[in-house]
């Protein structure tokens, strides 16, 4: 870390930040895209060339300063550029989930006034659903060609970013935005009724920049992956924005089909990936060396460290030294998996509303099963029945035209209220215990709160997702998906260690949170399903009402699993 980068940061918006790089280091590779195959590099200077003219481009099409304008697109160089070309421009971004539902788009679009919208690297069934619920009023504009992997029919389109480019002259002013003025609106992924657009004004960035670079040591020398959705703010505080204020590089993914070649070529320096993704990567390994093999050669000195290192490669992250999961909770079991191989991960703990900015572990600092200390700067406090609140200036200025929202979102005091349940222990590492909406009701009147039970409940390698639900019955019953090695393996020999695995879990459970057995679904929970987020955020009511049929099925049968495809039980 230098503290150069750090005093360069401070007091700065990301765009700022953009003039500085543009004109002290052009030569320097920003950004780096792979399409058929080939890797693109975009330099300071050709970021420069495209963000600046883009910005009078708009202009010339009418938009003004403070318009909203949305960006539907998979991960890219030219959502960067898109979003820098917003900010000089002085406009509002407002990123897109590209597995939104079409009803959902249009209420985000019409919701947020967006007159323009951007659509980028797609896949041409996504765009066949979406388009039709583009409002005619908003002006439509294509991202560039992407190859074989995210290209979709352009001809309907009159306006296309590059040549947006090259038909105007650079913006040659370099306006610096108030810490009021509105940077971008995020729409939460929701995991009830229609999102809520989350104000985030430029004062968030500006006091997230040079901390990032002071407490997790960034240099100029970092290098990301980015293929989690931009759309998301963990995505965009942990890549996009970390990144422009240290002048790091930002590379991204073909296609999911190419992510092991392009993380295997990148060797990232700082990754952050999911709990879901983490338990796939672990699944890839175990496929080709199992747990008890593995295991031997861990406990052999000589050999430990070579293997480590070699799994490390072949997971891309050889050379991470900020490794962070985040947007649900992970199993303290596969946090403990992935450090054996040398593989510290950190769990990360925000939400839309603070911009992510919430709690982290530290590096060669962490606590397996917390999502580590508050961030730098950020007030932090348990309520009296113990929610999780927090107080920065990364807080959302509010939801977008929901005043009754907004003021039911915040304290007195001023204090976001998560809707976390929490504990801090002696040495400040806070710890997740659930939602204060989640706690639901049995029969007997007991309450249980499912979130830890799931987190346990998860060490399991054959689940892929867990939903514990409950209300009205007599005992709380799992709903689960099953991992690529769940679905490997026989029915009935798998059957036998599921009820395995519910015995110990049970075993440690009070008499009233104790699982009565296990519906397994035939598939997993997809965004466009409607029982997943976009995030992958479990959508518990939604779940509860379709399976609920089956939990109580479960329940009046008095068997521990159910299979939903053909009814099987045990």
């Amino acid at each position: 870390m230098s503290e150069n980068l750090v005093e360069n940061a401070k007091g700065k918006s990301p765009i700022e930040m953009f003039y500085h790089w543009e004109k002290e280091t052009p030569t320097t590779v920003y950004l780096r895209q792979p399409i058929d195959n080939v890797w693109h590099d975009y330099t300071w200077a050709d970021v420069s060339y495209r963000v600046r003219r883009l910005t009078t481009a708009l202009y010339a099409q009418g938009l003004q300063r403070g318009d909203k304008v949305a960006i539907l697109s998979k991960n890219c160089a030219e959502w960067i550029v898109t979003d820098l070309a917003l900010q000089l421009g002085g406009f509002v971004s407002v990123p897109m989930y590209f597995d939104l539902t079409a009803d959902s788009m249009r209420y985000v679009l019409e919701h947020s006034e967006s007159k323009a919208l951007f659509v980028g690297k797609l896949d041409q069934p996504v765009w066949d659903r979406l388009k039709g619920a583009v409002p005619e009023s908003v002006m439509q504009i294509a991202f560039s060609d992407h190859g074989k992997d995210g290209d979709f029919d352009r001809s309907d389109f009159d306006l296309k970013l590059m040549e947006l480019v090259e038909s105007n002259e650079p913006f040659s002013e370099s306006p610096i935005p108030d810490d009021e003025d509105i940077w971008t609106i995020v729409y939460t992924s929701g995991t009830t009724g229609y999102p809520k657009g989350a104000v985030h004004c430029y004062r968030a960035p500006r006091f997230v920049g040079h901390r990032a670079i002071r407490v997790f040591g960034l240099s100029r020398e970092e290098r990301g992956l980015s293929f989690l959705p931009l759309a998301h703010v963990a995505e965009r505080l942990l890549v996009a924005t970390a990144s422009i204020y240290c002048s790091g590089q930002i590379n991204f993914i073909q296609s999911l089909a190419t992510f092991q070649r392009d993380i295997t070529t990148v060797q990232p320096t700082i990754f952050f990936s999911v709990p879901r993704l983490w338990k796939k990567f672990q699944g890839g390994i175990l496929d080709k060396l199992p747990q008890e093999k593995l295991d031997r050669l861990l406990r052999i000195p000589l050999v430990r460290r070579l293997v480590a290192k070699k799994l490390r490669e072949k997971l891309g992250l050889g050379k991470a030294r900020m490794v962070v999961s985040g947007a649900a909770p992970i199993s303290p079991s596969l946090l403990a998996w992935y450090d054996k191989l040398g593989v510290e991960i950190l769990e990360g703990y925000g939400m839309t509303e603070n911009f992510a900015y919430g709690c982290i572990g530290r590096p060669g600092r962490n606590k397996l099963g917390t999502v580590g200390l508050p961030m730098d700067g950020c007030g932090f406090k348990l309520s009296d029945d113990g929610e999780i609140l927090f107080k920065s200036p990364t807080v959302m200025k509010e939801y977008y035209k929901q005043p009754d929202e907004t003021a039911a979102s915040m304290t007195e005091d001023g204090y976001y209220r998560s809707g976390d349940l929490g504990t801090v222990d002696e040495d400040g590492f806070v710890s997740i215990t659930g939602r204060v909406k989640e706690i639901f009701k049995t029969e007997k009147g007991e309450y249980v709160a499912p979130a830890p039970i799931e987190s346990k409940a998860s060490s399991f390698k054959e689940f892929e997702q867990i939903c514990l639900g409950g209300i009205g019955l007599a005992q709380p019953v799992m709903v689960v998906t099953l991992s690529e090695q769940g679905h490997a393996r026989c029915k009935y020999e798998l059957s036998a260690e599921i009820i395995d695995h519910l015995n110990v879990l049970n075993a440690d459970l009070l008499n009233h949170e104790k699982i009565a057995g296990v519906v397994v679904a035939t598939e997993d929970w997809l965004p466009e399903g409607g029982l997943v987020t976009p995030t992958l955020k479990i959508k518990r009511n939604k779940v509860e009402e379709r399976y609920m049929p089956l939990m109580a099925e479960l329940t009046e049968r008095g068997v521990t699993i159910l299979w939903e495809k053909d009814g099987h039980v045990l």
